[in-house]
């Protein structure tokens, strides 16, 4: 169980003292199964006013800070040592239900994975499917993890790896046309491949440990780190590094177990689908009742037959309360 010292520096630069606004901290990795924080410790210049912590929506911790200064330069160092005991390599058995693809995920496990399975970029002329059934055998069923570990390595080959500094990912399409990405389109990149698949996957973001025997061989270390989630019947999530070519959760330091925090928006939102189906018999019932005073007020018949059916009622019940003025 090695030990792992995290320390994580951002620095912010300004051509004259500005004021800062509100600043929401999330460095400190969670602890899980194969991940143990021993300790952390986060040191803000200027100090900042008041310092909080709150767990967002997804049980992450997170850091609020508020300043009351004018500065310069504004610096977040995050200091954490963790407990890194990953599992051995990856491999599935002919006895798991995901040996082959194509395979089935269970139907209660299914609508909780439908958001990881659904492509959300555009691919018009199927370029992006070309590419990841290139890795499907011909002539029969293809083992997961040939499909798996062949784009995991098939990207850290074929494309070049090259630091961008612009803002967000680029186009997956982007990033098939030129060869070229930093970990980030990678990670999108092979994600939107998997899905098109039918697989399901999501991106994480975390920390690349790059031992002094292999540091030649890794790119994307120093800072933060993206890579690949993917889903697998009775396996669970299971990491894939296409930047490295990393199988396994070897040498890649997650910021917490993420299928909790999912199940928890799943939770909330299946709750706000049940709320909104009560409302929606509720005004249901209502208009129904609306509906059924009209028809007897524009039918006399109908009325009297009412009446004789709540008679009727009281008759069986062989008793009858009445209650008189505000205190009965």
């Amino acid at each position: 169980m090695p030990l792992l010292s995290i320390n994580h520096k951002t620095v912010y630069r300004y051509a004259r003292p500005v004021a800062f606004g509100e600043h929401r901290i999330m460095l400190l990795p969670r602890d899980s199964h194969d991940l143990r924080v021993l300790k952390s410790d986060l040191v803000i210049d200027p100090q900042p006013m008041s310092l909080r912590w709150i767990h967002d929506v997804f049980g992450n911790s997170v850091a609020i800070a508020t300043f009351d200064e004018r500065a310069q330069t504004l610096s977040f160092t995050s200091m954490a040592t963790v407990e890194h005991n990953p599992a051995e390599e990856f491999a599935l058995t002919p006895d798991d239900p995901a040996y082959f693809y194509p395979f089935l995920y269970d139907d209660e496990e299914f609508p909780d994975l439908q958001q990881f399975i659904t492509p959300q970029y555009g691919d018009p002329n199927g370029e992006l499917s070309h590419w990841a059934r290139g890795f499907l055998e011909a002539d029969g069923p293809t083992r997961t993890f040939n499909i798996l570990s062949g784009m995991t390595h098939g990207i850290r080959e074929a494309f070049t790896y090259r630091k961008r500094h612009a803002h967000g990912t680029q186009h997956p399409l982007d990033t098939l046309s030129t060869g070229s990405g930093t970990c980030r389109d990678y990670a999108l990149f092979m994600i939107e491949a998997l899905r098109r698949l039918g697989i399901a996957a999501r991106f994480v973001s975390g920390y690349l440990f790059i031992p002094g025997d292999r540091a030649h061989g890794y790119v994307g270390g120093g800072s933060t780190h993206a890579w690949v989630q993917v889903y697998l019947p009775s396996a669970g999530w299971i990491e894939f590094d296409p930047t490295n070519g990393i199988v396994g959760i070897r040498d890649l330091i997650l910021p917490g177990d993420m299928k909790e925090l999912m199940n928890k928006v799943t939770e909330a939102k299946k709750a706000a689908e049940a709320n909104l189906i009560a409302r929606r018999e509720e005004t249901a019932a209502m208009r129904s009742q609306a509906n059924t005073a009209k028809l007897l007020e524009s039918n006399p018949t109908l009325m009297r037959l009412r009446e004789l059916e709540v008679l009727a009622r009281i008759a069986s019940a062989g008793k009858l309360n009445v209650m008189w003025g505000e205190n009965g």
